[in-house]
């Protein structure tokens, strides 16, 4: 009996703790006549080669925006703000080496990006700013998929970043 009244406490407790840390950008300091945004295709300005950068980052930060639901999406015809973002550099560095034959098991990818917020009823730009973040990733083994992984995550590092920076004055 005591085990199960221990077991209900410690899922409480935990469910708790879950919903408690969930939150949302709502109510952040986004202008108040500012409901929606548009958000072109990405540049790629990196030269890193990489043929789904642009694309990956337009979708993770539209994929972003619609979850955060601060403002709604919409083409830059009916919009109230604009987010340009472009692509400057992906450079890769290594991180960690180790072995008899000193090789590289960990490397890091940074994105550096340029972002201008634009409110586009006040004609007058929020922020132009530089915005970087990275991922580092392992390099031992599976290096292509593992690359891809860590280009993934540093997307998703820079595209929060860029959230923030839009809805919480950051």
């Amino acid at each position: 009996m005591k085990l199960v009244n221990i077991n209900n406490i410690i899922a409480i407790t935990i469910i708790a703790l879950l919903w408690s840390c969930s939150y949302s950008f709502t109510g952040s300091s986004v202008p108040p006549h500012l409901s929606t945004i548009a958000i072109p295709i990405v540049k790629d300005k990196s030269g890193s080669g990489e043929p789904n950068l642009s694309n990956d980052f337009t979708q993770n930060l539209t994929d972003q925006f619609f979850d955060d639901n601060t403002l709604q999406i919409v083409n830059s015809v009916n919009s109230d703000a604009i987010l340009i973002v472009t692509i400057l550099s992906m450079p890769e560095r290594t991180e960690v080496v180790s072995g008899d034959n000193e090789k590289a098991t960990a490397k890091r990818i940074t994105i550096n990006v340029k972002a201008v917020y634009k409110d586009l009823v006040l004609k007058k730009t929020i922020f132009d700013k530089r915005i970087s973040n990275y991922a580092t990733f392992d390099a031992s083994q599976n290096y292509t998929s593992n690359r891809q992984e860590g280009i993934k995550e540093a997307i998703d590092n820079v595209v929060f970043d860029i959230l923030l920076a839009v809805v919480s004055d950051w």
